[in-house]
Formats: structure tokens, sequence, C-alpha cells
């Protein structure tokens, strides 16, 4: 989803605008609005702009300064000026700034959605652009990635003793070409890519390679970034600011890095029909930290909400559902992996696994040992993760899992645990149910008690936590509807009940619901019901 930023002093231009072109393109294009350049400036901190439409002269900071300084912040952020002054100088100005457009307020709501439409044709023209010119950049990148990979996946599982001599965390970065500094803090970003369903190995070698081509085209001049792939499979980005951003530090950084990630997430879409979940730090980290950092993101992935759906998780370090310390980890490769298809729901890859294992297991007719092993490979595995959610008391003769005599066979045993098995992806995906009704409820809630504040799609994923983008398709994924309709049917309501109050005057319920002006309120409520808020009165008296 692309965001658009409307910027005009006057009041009434703004709102006709904002309502025109929210309705453009619900699912593609979320519209904010600013009052002033000050205004502008706070939404651009707070969550990525892709379209600035605003005016030139304005109160204070005009809107050609306003735009230098968003460009520099967000450089592929395209400007629309849309003014009522016709004067050369400044046309002439507006003209010398790359890929802006100039329209004339006297052009009407049609020129204007052509604007709109061209910048949004712009933005995807640049990111193809940039994809195709890194391209080349491919073989370069496979010949990093094996040359690093060991070395970042063994700090993963040991930053504590890689990192404990720091003058030799510097020489190996040096040695093996690692772009990032050992002296500073790195952010961390947890990767897991949805390849297609029955996709073959080098097709999702491919798949990878084009996603990490997609990332660095990005990333190239804002961070200093290195991938690699974890052993369950998932890509593992560690992240720094460059120098040429090197202002923006901490907190800001997170954010900034935020907005990236949700354009990466739409262009691999986009051109590759991947969906991708990202799990980031809330925080950059210690080098010697990042085992710790590491867990605590696979864990957070794990409790995700929603499926199916390209979403960003920040970990905000809070307790996580009971989950704590160090991830326990089974013994036996096989069941190691079972054990992280098990962790991030994968029910399918998780039973294909499990097919190779019992088999091989109950085959071993003349080495009971190797059985054994088996058996309580996975009794231990599943074990654990009933520990880990809270099961125990579910089933009733959980004992068995660790008692191999209390079955009447070696194949009674292993159909035990296929049965626990089953029983704990039942409750992984009722749970995930239910967590979603409730941040859905929780979500409508709040509306319905803040209808006279600020419901902007951004100031709703910052109060509940979520990725702007990822709150609108998460809301009409689960409710059918987009979340700009929910609010408006909530506001129309809550209009109606106070119109039956005759003491109450028209403007001061256009503020009940959110609208300090009486005059939009009056055009949102007639396209709502058919008649102004008047006409409604009026017809409630008359019956």
């Amino acid at each position: 989803m692309h965001r658009l930023l409307i910027v005009d002093d006057e009041e009434i231009i703004t709102d006709g605008l904002y309502e025109v072109l929210s309705n453009l393109m619900p699912d593609q294009l979320d519209v904010c609005k600013a009052y002033s350049a000050k205004e502008a400036l706070d939404w651009m901190a707070r969550t990525r702009i892709d379209i600035v439409m605003t005016d030139i002269a304005m109160p204070g900071k005009n809107g050609l300064e306003l735009s230098e300084e968003i460009l520099t912040y967000w450089p592929r952020c395209k400007v629309i000026f849309l003014t009522g002054h016709s004067e050369f100088d400044y046309a002439y100005r507006a003209f010398q700034m790359p890929d802006v457009r100039y329209l004339l307020k006297t052009e009407g709501y049609a020129k204007v959605t052509e604007a709109i439409r061209g910048a949004l044709l712009d933005i995807q023209r640049s990111n193809l652009e940039s994809m195709m010119l890194e391209q080349s950049r491919e073989q370069k990148y496979a010949y990093e990635f094996m040359a690093q990979g060991d070395y970042m996946r063994q700090l993963l599982q040991e930053s504590d003793a890689l990192c404990a001599e720091q003058g030799r965390v510097i020489e190996e970065f040096g040695h093996l070409n690692i772009g990032l500094d050992p002296m500073n803090p790195v952010m961390l970003v947890l990767a897991r890519l949805s390849y297609p369903p029955g996709i073959m190995y080098t097709e999702r070698s491919k798949l990878l390679v084009s996603a990490r081509t997609v990332w660095d085209s990005f990333l190239l001049d804002h961070a200093d970034s290195i991938g690699i792939v974890d052993r369950h499979g998932d890509l593992m980005w560690f992240i720094q600011p460059s120098r040429e951003v090197s202002g923006i530090q901490g907190g800001d950084f997170i954010r900034y890095m935020e907005g990236v990630l949700e354009l990466i997430q739409e262009a691999c879409l986009t051109s590759l029909g991947l969906e991708i979940t990202l799990t980031i730090s809330g925080a950059c980290c210690d080098w010697i930290a990042v085992t710790q950092q590491y867990e605590r993101l696979r864990q957070l992935q794990q409790l995700k909400i929603g499926d199916g759906i390209s979403m960003i998780l920040r970990d905000r370090d809070e307790n996580m559902d009971g989950f704590g310390g160090k991830e326990t980890f089974v013994p036996g490769r096989k069941a190691e992996i079972m054990a992280a298809h098990l962790e991030a729901g994968r029910a399918n890859e998780f039973y294909a696994d499990w097919d190779q294992l019992s088999r091989a297991a109950l085959q071993y007719n003349e080495h009971a040992q190797r059985s054994i092993e088996a058996y309580y490979s996975v009794a231990l595995m599943l074990y654990s993760c009933l520990n880990r959610l809270g099961l125990q008391n579910r089933l009733d003769d959980h004992a068995k899992l660790m008692r191999l005599d209390c079955h009447a066979s070696m194949k009674d045993g292993f159909a035990y645990l296929k049965q626990t098995a089953d029983a704990i992806f039942r409750y992984k995906k009722s749970d995930e149910r239910d967590r979603t009704s409730q941040v859905i409820d929780r979500i409508c809630q709040y509306i319905d008690d803040h209808l006279r504040e600020d419901l902007s799609l951004v100031r709703l994923a910052e109060i509940h936590y979520f990725n702007p983008s990822y709150l609108s398709r998460f809301f009409k994924q689960e409710r059918g509807i987009n979340l700009s309709e929910y609010i408006d049917t909530c506001r129309a309501r809550r209009a109606k009940e106070l119109l039956r109050d005759n003491d109450l005057k028209v403007r001061e319920v256009a503020v009940s619901v959110g609208y300090e002006a009486a005059h939009s309120f009056t055009r949102f409520f007639k396209k709502v019901t058919g008649m102004t808020p008047q006409e409604y009165r009026d017809s409630l008296s008359a019956s």
C-alpha cells in the first residue's frame, strides 16, 4: 500500500481533496492530510510517505522548502505542487526540482486524480528499474552469501563467545569482507519467505537471490547490511545505518527501516509473487547480544497473528505469552527441523519429515537402540513444546511421552507421538484464531470510544503496535470491509444517535464524531445517508 499526504493551509481545500482521494483506490492508497508544513513533517517522522501533494504558498515554511526537506528524508517520494499561484517564478522553481508535477487548483479533481495515478506509475517504474540495475550483482551476492554465511550463523548461536574479544571480531569481519562495523550496534531482521507450494529447490534458490536483489536495491544508499539463511531456512539480516544517513539513529532508524522494509515487501510481492513476513528488532543491540536478540525474534515470529499476509512485527521488549529463556532444541537433525516446523505452524512440512523419520525408525528391527533414539528425540521435542504452550494438563496421558514402555509396541509409540503432534497443531490454530479476534475486537472498541479523535490508519497502527499497511490488509481480511469504511459506519451511526437530541447543534454533533468543520461533516453525512444532518433530524420529527 502506498501513502499520500495532502498539505494545504486552506482547510476547505485539504478536506475536499481528502474526501475525494480517500475513495480513489482505498486498497492501494492510504490518504493523510496536514494543514501546515510543520504538521506535514510530523507525519514524515511517523511513517513513510510515497506521494506529497502540497500547496506552494503557505505561511511559515512554503511548499518548495517543505518538499526539499521531504526529499532529503524520503528521496523516493513523489511531489505534486497544487497551487492557485500561476506566477512564472513559482512554476520555474518547481520545474527545477526532479520528478515533480505542477497543477493549478483551477484544473479540477480530474487532473488531480490523473496526477496521482501518474505518480503511482512512476513509483512502480522506478522500483522495477532499481531492481534491474541490481541484477548484474547477483553472482557476486551469491559468492558473498556462501563465504560469510557460516561465520554469521555461528555468530547467531554463540555471539557471547565470538564477540568477547573485540579485536578478534574486527579481524574476522575484515577477512570475510563483512561490510558492517563490529564497534557499533546492529539491527536484526528475521524474514520468512512463503514459497509457492510444490516449488523445486532450484526455483527456491532463484527466488531467494532475487529477493536479496530487491533488498539491496532499496538499502544500497541508506544502510549497510548482510543477509544469511539461518538453520531453520529463514533469512536473517544484520543492518546498520550507512554513513550517508549516520544522523538517523536509535528509534528513528528503526522507524525509518520499517518504512523501507514495507517497500521491500510490496516490491517482492509485485515482481516475484513472494509473500515475506518480517520480524525486526525494537532497538539496535551490541554484537555480543545478537544471540539473545535472535532468539527473541524467533519467538515473536512464532506468536505472529494472521496467516498468508505479508507483515512486519517489531520486538517491543514485552513478555511474549510465557515464552522466556533460551529455546530448547532436541538432538538429531531431523527432529530439530521438525521442531522448527512445529513452532512456525508448518503442518505439511512437519508431517513430511515425520513420515520419513517414522518409516526409518520402524525399519530398525535389527537395531533397537536406533529406534529408541528416534522415538525419544521426537518425544522430547513434543514434550518441550507442550511445556512452552502450557498444554501438559490438556492431555490426560501426556506422561506417556517420555515412557516408551507404556506403549504395547514401537509402532503404537510412534502413533501416540503423531496424535500428540496433531493436538498441538489444533491448539496453535485455535489459539491464533482467538488472538486474531481479540485484536480486531480491541481495535473496533477503540474506534467506537474515540470517534472525535484522530482515527487515521497511521494513528491506529501506532496505538496497536502494527505496521500501517499490514493493519489495513489484516482488518479487511478479518471483517470483509476496509478500515476506513468501518470508521465511516461508526461515525454515521453515532451521528444519527446524537441528532435525535434536538438540544445539540449540528456543529456539536460534527465535533463529537471527529469533524472540526461542519461543512465537511454535512458532506460526509449526506454521502452516507442521502440526507443532510438537518434533513435527517426533520425526518425524525415528521415520523
